[in-house]
């Protein structure tokens, strides 16, 4: 497992598991039968060494007896199943009253579709297992509770103009994509803006980044590099980004004349 954490959660819910089947006198392939899944995986599962679907749960729970002591445990395996990393930052973004973001290299995460975000983890090198990028994609799907949760949060992005015009994952996904952008960018608290490349003047040369401001009035940055992602909370720091954050802002396309562009490269590229 990728941390302690989820491993502590898997192994308790294994332990669940096995203690319900011996107390029902099952075997594990009496049981995976009787369930729909295989040995192999039951096993698995009582190890702690794969991550149960909520249908293994329910259908275990029922199986056993169990009166939805193995079920109930469903909340805490689907946090499990996310890598660490994107738990403690789905968090920070639960917590803030303010999200701003500049991407440059592709659309970023929390405006992604399924299908972007499938693509761009199914070319990740080394080299994702299927179970892996299915992990990563409900991962990223799950942070988008941001948008729906109230009080509202108000959400800002930057996104260069290549981010837009670059088709990861083929065309029909590029399109997909950008019919997001344009649905997601009339909210009222979200506001979408465009980097045309044709500037001169960019204060975004260092690389993205992200800024949360929080329930409690800090601000906190978050940057992300080849191997590693880094949370910025020195105030010098963080105010150096909320400059070039602003900046940023102002160099761009306004809102407005960002969904009109988005619409004209639609038209051009897809």
């Amino acid at each position: 497992m990728e941390d302690e954490e989820s491993e502590a959660v898997l192994k308790t819910v294994g332990r669940q598991v096995k203690m319900w089947r011996e107390s029902a006198g099952m075997t594990q392939p009496e049981l995976g039968a009787a369930i729909g899944y295989g040995e192999d995986l039951v096993s698995s599962v009582e190890r702690g060494r794969r991550i149960p679907k909520p249908d293994f749960l329910d259908k275990a729970d029922e199986v056993l007896g169990a009166g939805g002591k193995i079920a109930t445990m469903k909340v805490d395996v689907e946090r499990a199943r996310y890598p660490k990393k994107v738990r403690d930052l789905a968090r920070l973004e639960d917590e803030a009253v303010e999200l701003g973001a500049y991407a440059g290299h592709h659309i970023h995460g929390l405006l992604q579709t399924p299908e972007y975000a499938r693509a761009l983890y199914a070319m990740r090198r080394p080299a994702f297992t299927e179970e892996e990028v299915d992990r990563y994609v409900s991962a990223r799907m799950a942070r988008k509770t941001v948008f729906d949760r109230v009080p509202r949060a108000q959400l800002t992005f930057v996104q260069e103009e290549v981010t837009l015009r670059r088709p990861l994952g083929g065309r029909m996904v590029l399109r997909q994509q950008l019919e997001h952008l344009l649905e997601i960018g009339q909210s009222r608290h979200v506001e979408i803006q465009v980097m045309p490349t044709a500037r001169e003047d960019h204060a975004g040369m260092a690389g993205s980044l992200r800024l949360l401001k929080l329930r409690d009035g800090k601000t906190l940055g978050h940057l992300e590099a080849q191997l590693h992602s880094r949370l910025v909370s020195e105030p010098r720091d963080v105010q150096v980004l909320e400059m070039r954050y602003g900046m940023i802002r102002a160099q761009a396309l306004t809102p407005r004349e960002s969904l009109t562009f988005i619409e004209k490269v639609m038209g051009e590229e897809t």
